[in-house]
């Protein structure tokens, strides 16, 4: 961890998105979660990142929640604990990502667009590498900082990156990492018009809000890393540390992905796997 987060009793999180089962490379980058937690004499949270309206659904949260508790991982703050810690579900904390979407706005960060069908489609899940992007070639972009009065519902707005911006941070697993916004990625969705935040958004103001010192998760989501240390700067907010996994492939050399269940764990445990089983699969598992 870095020396701002390292003042602070640790805290980490787990956050499955709840839009399919969780396979093999969950469960691989959620032991290592766990394990950095209990090294550090933390608190490991569980929230569930259940924005997407159309694809989450509440049994898969069930299952993640059970597959998790058989393979050992263990918890102190989430959905299945009483008490004043949780539910954390992000479909619950409607009201923390429109008081952050209001403070862009009155900032200039933000802008309102009708463009990227496709990018919105995206814009409430993680996006994972593996999927393609195309930089937004600022069609609906505004020439200076504007801030709008146009009504959130209704428009996709997008964070109007400071070009060009030398990116950089130190990652806890794969060391220096540096980017050039405008380059490497363009202006990003934080907003859409069913009224609804984006994940970069929602996960930098949850990620504060628990007070999540590092962040662990894939190696694929390195240039969201990059898109929420923006939204960081730009709400007045310290980020935290990062340390992303390395990711685990099929035979095919493939990333593991919700759509192939094979290596989901539920069916792995109706085959009769054994939590160890399970630990072993993953050691030997192919990564990328």
């Amino acid at each position: 961890m870095s020396d701002k987060a390292s003042n602070q009793p640790y805290r980490g999180r787990i956050a499955p998105s709840p839009s399919g089962l969780l396979h093999l490379g969950h469960a691989s980058t959620f032991l290592i979660a766990e394990a950095r937690a209990k090294h550090a004499r933390g608190i490991l949270v569980f929230r569930n990142d259940d924005l997407d309206r159309e694809r989450c659904k509440p049994h898969f949260t069930e299952t993640a929640m059970n597959d998790l508790r058989w393979l050992g991982i263990q918890w102190h703050e989430g959905p299945d604990l009483g008490g004043n810690h949780g539910p954390y579900s992000q479909s619950l904390r409607a009201d923390l990502y429109q008081n952050a979407f209001e403070q862009l706005r009155s900032g200039g960060w933000i802008y309102p667009c009708l463009c990227s069908r496709r990018e919105v489609a995206l814009a409430l899940s993680a996006p994972h590498e593996s999927q393609p992007r195309e930089n937004y070639p600022g069609t609906c972009r505004p020439k200076a900082k504007s801030n709008s009065a146009s009504p959130r519902k209704g428009f996709n707005w997008r964070f109007r990156i400071p070009e060009p911006a030398h990116l950089h941070f130190v990652d806890g697993s794969l060391g220096p990492q540096t980017s050039m916004a405008g380059v490497d990625f363009g202006d990003f969705l934080v907003w859409r018009k069913d009224d609804a935040p984006s994940y970069q958004l929602a996960t930098v103001v949850d990620d504060h809000a628990m007070q999540i010192c590092e962040v662990v998760r894939g190696a694929d989501l390195v240039t969201s890393t990059f898109q929420q240390l923006l939204l960081y700067q730009a709400l007045n907010l310290n980020p935290p540390s990062f340390f992303h996994c390395t990711l685990l492939c099929d035979k095919n050399g493939q990333r593991l992905a919700k759509r192939n269940d094979s290596r989901s764990l539920k069916n792995l445990r109706v085959q009769g796997l054994l939590p160890q089983e399970i630990l072993n699969l993953i050691h030997r598992s192919p990564k990328t």
